[in-house]
């Protein structure tokens, strides 16, 4: 199979994937955070068995405690999902008794509703959160850059291995871009959110990805040892021929344990898995799609052709005669 051949198509098919999430982002806001990155409370309870849910009588119980603005979802036959302000540690309730906001709300959801089974209870102050947005920017940067700088050392033995540490980031972009897109369409369709767990998803995609990107890479880097005249293109199409069994049979027994715990872990580990299970399979792609091509367009100088179309870009002048 000719994957070289076919550069444009890959890069045709991956900016149709990619618009639909750019666009997503620009129409505010372009995620949905969890209260991670926001102030606030989160509470999950699961109700005995037996019991009938109605998530307008959760809301009932909210809007009498003057949290109309709360959140409230399903997330099991008995189980429901509360986000809402920061709760007070301390309130008076009946007859004068002082208990935390979300013990009296929990009694009387069980007054209205039914016994609770178990809860999960989390708050976050903004000063906390506004941390927390700021670490996960330094930490995916930081990540980053200490990829382009191992990657570019790595192939220090090679011509041109800068070019190898750039193609690898332009992959990962690819793939942050790609993740990044479908988590802001599921928030704004089904209210997905994105929280602590969804960066550490994100650190373990950027680490994946790249190691099958840099199994192709060491492959060409040894099929250009062996074959230094032979043309550049067709040394990459058979590396990626060599290694593309290799990388899709890793990809799928990963995919089929990443199924395993979405469908019977916690609603915690929840958004981790599916930014993994979308990592797994955008990574794979776009080592031999993205990141390898990229490489060939650059040794070819399809880049710079390409670059000197852009209107901003200062060609140099033709020489004369």
């Amino acid at each position: 199979m000719v994957f070289v051949g076919k550069r444009g198509w890959f890069f045709l098919v991956s900016g149709l994937l990619i618009l639909p999430g750019v666009i997503s982002l620009l129409i505010p806001p372009p995620l949905t955070p969890g209260i991670d990155f926001t102030s606030g409370s989160a509470l999950e309870v699961t109700f005995v068995r037996g019991t009938d849910v109605n998530e307008d009588a959760v809301r009932d119980v909210l809007d009498d405690h003057g949290h109309s603005e709360a959140l409230i979802q399903k997330t099991g036959g008995r189980s429901v999902f509360i986000r809402t302000d920061v709760l007070e540690p301390q309130v008076e309730g009946p007859e004068g008794a002082v208990s935390s906001e979300q013990a009296v709300i929990e009694r009387d959801l069980e007054d209205r509703i039914g016994l609770i089974e178990s809860r999960d209870f989390d708050t976050v102050s903004a000063i906390v959160a506004e941390e927390m947005v700021r670490n996960a920017i330094i930490a995916v940067l930081f990540a980053a850059v200490g990829i382009l700088v191992y990657v570019t050392w790595a192939f220090r033995n090679i011509p041109n291995s800068f070019r190898y540490g750039v193609s690898a980031i332009l992959a990962l972009v690819h793939d942050m871009l790609l993740i990044v897109g479908i988590f802001s369409i599921l928030g704004k369709a089904l209210n997905v959110e994105v929280n602590s767990m969804f960066i550490v998803g994100l650190l373990t995609v950027l680490g994946y990805s790249v190691n099958d990107t840099i199994v192709v890479f060491d492959r060409i880097r040894e099929n250009v040892a062996r074959n230094p005249d032979r043309p550049f293109p067709g040394l990459v199409n058979l590396s990626i021929m060599e290694t593309i069994g290799r990388s899709l049979n890793t990809s799928l027994t990963t995919l089929f344990v990443l199924l395993a715990l979405l469908l019977f872990g916690g609603s915690t580990i929840r958004p981790f898995l599916l930014v993994l299970i979308i990592g797994v399979v955008v990574g794979t792609y776009s080592s031999a799609a993205i990141a390898s091509q990229f490489l060939v367009i650059w040794e070819r100088g399809e880049l710079r052709r390409a670059l000197g179309y852009l209107p901003f870009v200062r060609r140099a002048p033709a020489r004369s005669g």
